[in-house]
């Protein structure tokens, strides 16, 4: 279904709807002011309860390779999320998207995963949190397992704060390789059902600034204090414990 009114930002509420309704949009180039609604027959999801990072993966999470932080940079992750990938590639994120998105994170309803070299964005994610679900839109890495160090992160963070459902819209031969699982348009709908029948989770913010804050890190990414475990130890802890 296309939209081809006015150019102003999707309302938050009826980007909320249409998340809880199991489409969301997205645009044929960067420049494209109309949006179409996407409800894949077949969805990619990550099992929150079951994702296992490789040793490598693990490897680069225990070490530290990069200071991450939530919703620090949440304008930049986007906008290196919709630069295209291949000089024959463009991108779905629009600029309608895009502010319609920054609309959804000022609302409190989307969030960002970012990894950091010293002052350099070099990888993250974005996605829209909702009940006890989250939807992940687009991840982009820069420097070698950014991008999975942020998912890793992220799935920690979910299962910290009591989300149920990831959400990863398409399936990738790279999602695949992180755990990826696809089922049908009515099993995501029964789950996204589910998210909905109980108190809403811990919004992802709240999530990293308590689970780092035992590890005695500042929320905004600082180093943590002597003696407590690293940041990257703890989310590797916290994956082999039900929250």
């Amino acid at each position: 279904m296309s939209d081809s009114g006015t150019a102003f930002p999707i309302p938050v509420e009826i980007l909320l709807l249409a998340y809880r309704s199991g489409i969301f949009p997205m645009a044929d180039d960067r420049d494209d002011t109309e949006i179409y609604w996407v409800e894949p027959r077949e969805r990619a999801i990550i099992p929150l309860g079951d994702f296992i990072p490789s040793r490598s993966l693990s490897r680069s999470v225990r070490r530290d390779l990069f200071r991450v932080t939530c919703n620090q940079a949440f304008a930049d992750t986007m906008a290196l999320c919709a630069e295209p990938r291949g000089s024959d590639q463009g991108t779905w994120i629009s600029g309608r998207i895009s502010e319609s998105y920054l609309d959804l994170h000022r609302a409190g309803h989307a969030h960002s995963i970012e990894c950091w070299q010293e002052d350099r964005l070099v990888g993250g994610l974005y996605g829209v949190q909702f009940d006890r679900a989250f939807c992940g839109e687009s991840m982009f890495s820069r420097a070698t397992d950014a991008s999975k160090v942020a998912l890793t992160w992220l799935v920690a963070l979910l299962r910290h704060a009591g989300v149920k459902l990831l959400d990863c819209q398409f399936m990738t031969p790279h999602l695949a390789r992180l755990g990826a699982v696809e089922i049908s348009q009515a099993e995501y709908l029964e789950l996204l059902a589910q998210s909905g029948n109980d108190l809403p989770a811990r919004p992802l913010p709240d999530a990293y600034a308590a689970l780092l804050g035992d590890a005695g890190a500042d929320p905004g990414g600082a180093e943590p204090e002597p003696g407590s475990s690293s940041p990257g130890k703890l989310i590797l802890h916290s994956l082999t414990h039900t929250s």
